[in-house]
């Protein structure tokens, strides 16, 4: 036998190079699910606490209007079947915006009121309740919009009004 032939397999055969491919490509394969499973995972816990919301913390409009007469506000909402821990209400007129957050403990909060007392501790409305507030902004707002807080989450807007009506013109 020649010696010369045996020292002459100098590289990998065919069979050993595709199985060492497909071993990488498969290691890359589970650390990459593994890093976007958990990312995944970390958003799907956010989103969850606001799933369902949406419909379900809503201004009531018949009962929110501006008082041109008493310069004051007043707006009304409604929670339906849903256990929620804040409500921060947002209110826009003439460039400004006046921000409450509403929680399930009665508190004083500067320039907001009950309705129709116009005086005392504000609360958020419970479950399958509703309450109406007033403020003393001064002028006509343009928007008000609520987005409510679930298992210490802030969620998108549930909703919002842009067309105010005078409460003299719903008497």
């Amino acid at each position: 036998m020649d010696m010369k032939l045996l020292y002459n397999n100098k590289g990998i055969s065919g069979v050993v190079a595709a199985v060492l491919m497909i071993a990488l490509v498969m290691v890359v394969a589970v650390i990459v699910w593994v890093v976007v499973r958990n990312i995944v995972q970390g958003q799907i816990g956010t989103v969850e606490s606001c799933f369902g919301v949406y419909d379900k913390v809503t201004l009531n409009d018949q009962y929110t209007c501006y008082n041109s007469d008493t310069d004051e506000f007043q707006f009304s909402i409604k929670v339906t079947d849903i256990d929620i821990e804040k409500v921060i209400v947002s209110i826009s007129s003439e460039g400004s915006t006046n921000s409450y957050t509403l929680t399930n403990e009665e508190q004083e909060i500067d320039g907001l009121e009950p309705y129709p007392s116009g005086s005392g501790d504000v609360v958020l409305p419970g479950k399958n309740a509703g309450l109406t507030y007033i403020t003393d902004i001064t002028t006509k707002p343009d928007l008000i919009q609520i987005a409510p807080v679930v298992s210490g989450q802030q969620c998108e807007v549930s909703d919002s009004l842009s067309e105010i009506d005078d409460c003299s013109t719903l008497i």
